[in-house]
């Protein structure tokens, strides 16, 4: 039976981090500091780009500027932590730490999910009613918009850290996981979580069925919109434009997909860990790059502002 300790005199955790075989460790480091290297520069390199290029400043590249925004932070919240777990013999997080952790990590990606269900009711917009655009996508539309994706990123982060702080955690705090997630911390609990199970199923439901759903209508009245376009070029335009998003979208949502999938023997991690893996380190490091690759008008923007550099 474990010792109960209470939640006051539990000061720190312990992350048993991504994998406990040694051989791993430096090159694991290595591989993902690339990863937070690339997610740095491309994230960043977007927003600068975005907020010196005029003719990007429109509504979905005001989204773009807070996508990059948001997968910056919540990559920064998580990465660096996870690269001490591979360089020291014991990985300390203390019980403060990892509820901000927990709340920062949960505010990010909530914030992510509905500002992606934003772009697709943007590219709905764009291709289904592009007379009204104008209107519909105005700075009075947006603004609001975008108010509401962080407020129910707080809300969401706030539910789920208050419930966590109700808990008592055990003198074995040995948290099975490279962060400080829900699940994992659930396990290190000494006291039920029958409240918690339904707040997480519930709040995780609603973040994942409403944008979900958003952006399956979105692009179920885009494809309809789509198939009703005579010309080969203008559906070949129109595919264009949401290619890049819908890239974006099946790989965050589709991240999920790994819970349920067993890694190969010679990756020696549980599932939980490779979802958490792709959408907290992947994603964020592949969108700035979907982005950049398969847009021209980011191309264009870059070609002007490093041409601008070499003039002056």
């Amino acid at each position: 039976m474990r010792t109960v300790a209470e939640n006051s005199s539990v000061t720190e955790f312990i992350l048993e981090g991504l994998t406990n075989q040694q051989e791993l460790q430096i090159p694991l480091f290595f591989l993902f500091l690339g990863f937070y290297v690339v997610t740095v520069v491309g994230n960043l390199s977007l927003i600068t780009l975005i907020g010196l290029n005029s003719h990007l400043h429109t509504p979905i590249y005001f989204f773009l500027y807070n996508l990059s925004f948001i997968d910056f932070c919540y990559s920064t919240v998580i990465t660096p932590k996870m690269l001490m777990s591979f360089v020291s013999m014991k990985i300390i997080i203390s019980y403060a730490g990892c509820m901000t952790q927990l709340f920062f990590f949960l505010f990010f990606v909530v914030s992510e999910s509905f500002i992606l269900s934003a772009m697709a009711y943007d590219r709905y917009v764009t291709i289904c009613n592009p007379l009204v655009y104008t209107a519909s996508m105005s700075p009075q539309v947006c603004l609001p918009i975008l108010l509401g994706v962080y407020i129910m990123g707080f809300a969401r982060a706030m539910a789920h850290t208050v419930c966590m702080g109700r808990l008592t955690f055990c003198a074995n705090k040995l948290v099975d996981h490279f962060m400080c997630d829900i699940l994992p911390l659930h396990e290190c609990s000494c006291t039920s979580t029958y409240v918690n199970k339904p707040v997480v199923f519930v709040v995780v439901g609603i973040d994942i069925s409403v944008p979900s759903a958003t952006i399956f209508l979105s692009y179920a009245l885009i494809l309809s919109s789509i198939l009703h376009i005579s010309s080969t070029e203008g559906r070949s335009k129109a595919f264009s434009t949401c290619s890049s998003h819908i890239i974006a979208v099946s790989l965050f949502f589709g991240s999920g997909a790994f819970m349920y999938l067993k890694p190969s023997s010679l990756l020696p991690m549980n599932p939980a860990k490779v979802s958490s893996l792709f959408y907290t380190i992947v994603v964020p490091m592949l969108n700035p790059l979907i982005y950049s690759l398969r847009n021209k008008d980011v191309k264009i923007a870059l070609k002007k502002t490093l041409s601008k550099k070499s003039f002056c």
